[in-house]
């Protein structure tokens, strides 16, 4: 679905080019994959999620989606509408004063039929469990609610991919909860390619492959589970693991022997009990 190869990238100031944001990155995301971005403040998630869509062309290397290299210009709206973005804060996505409209916007754009428009529409909102607020002002929603407007914007265009920066950052954790119940739903029933930035490790540990970032290169690319077991690279690298990992990983450094290899509340929970019957046994 989406392919970088050897990408290159600085950004100019105007006078000279900076420090290189993307290094000789190599990245290839399956088509139904739902792959979570990690990587400290300025490490270049944000700058690689704008290549995936054309909205940044490489300095150096390719980006493919779907096999089309995003420098083809005659092809780059062919690659927006097959990957869909959607942004940190959702106030600066929502252009309409009522919510079935915004989500018509995009598809007015590309000039589909208005029968077409006011299927894709509903379609998009009942995905997204926003239905029932059609008719509703944007301004009065909550930030889940908002940012669930701006998702169904996106894939009311059809997309075969989302990519989304860190769009639970700016909600509490009630939206977070909304969004990623969203995410999850497009992947099960769309089979949606998502690509998901997040400074969130629980919401990383939901996906199907966790890619690290640090200064413009993939660090660690693997599942959930083997990335969030290398808790000492993580914390080398200014990341956290999810709460759950990090509870087990402690316990195991105070010299329990607790298996940290957890993602889960019922994970974590059998491994200490484990622990506790391995001890009760005398082994």
């Amino acid at each position: 679905m989406l392919k970088a190869e050897n990408l290159l990238y600085s950004y100019d100031n105007g006078v000279k080019k900076v420090d290189t944001v993307l290094d000789n990155l190599n990245l290839n995301i399956k088509k139904g994959e739902f792959v979570a971005v990690l990587g400290h403040n300025g490490c270049g998630k944000s700058t690689l999620a704008k290549h995936f869509n054309g909205l940044l062309l490489p300095l150096g290397g390719d980006v493919y989606v779907q096999g089309i290299n995003t420098k083809d210009e005659e092809m780059l709206w062919t690659i927006r509408r097959q990957v869909g973005m959607v942004f940190q804060n959702p106030d600066n996505q929502i252009v309409a004063n009522v919510v079935e409209e915004d989500v018509a916007f995009a598809p007015e754009n590309l000039g589909i039929p208005s029968a077409e428009i006011r299927k894709r529409v509903d379609d998009a909102l009942k995905t997204v469990d926003m239905y029932r607020y059609r008719k509703h002002a944007p301004h009065l929603l909550s930030g889940g609610q908002k940012q669930r407007v701006a998702i169904a914007g996106a894939i009311a265009m059809r997309p075969e991919c989302i990519v989304m920066d860190e769009p639970t950052a700016m909600l509490d954790p009630m939206g977070r909860a909304e969004v990623m119940e969203t995410i999850l739903k497009l992947k099960a029933q769309e089979n949606m390619t998502v690509v998901l930035i997040t400074h969130y490790m629980d919401e990383a540990a939901m996906a199907d492959r966790v890619v690290v970032m640090d200064d413009g290169h993939i660090v660690v690319d693997d599942t959930p589970r083997n990335v969030f077991s290398q808790v000492e690279l993580l914390k080398s690298l200014g990341l956290d693991v999810p709460q759950v990992t990090e509870l087990a990983y402690s316990l195991n450094k105070e010299g329990f022997d607790v298996n940290y290899d957890v993602l889960t509340v019922t994970e974590c929970a059998d491994a200490i009990m484990d622990y506790v019957r391995s001890i009760k046994s005398g082994n």
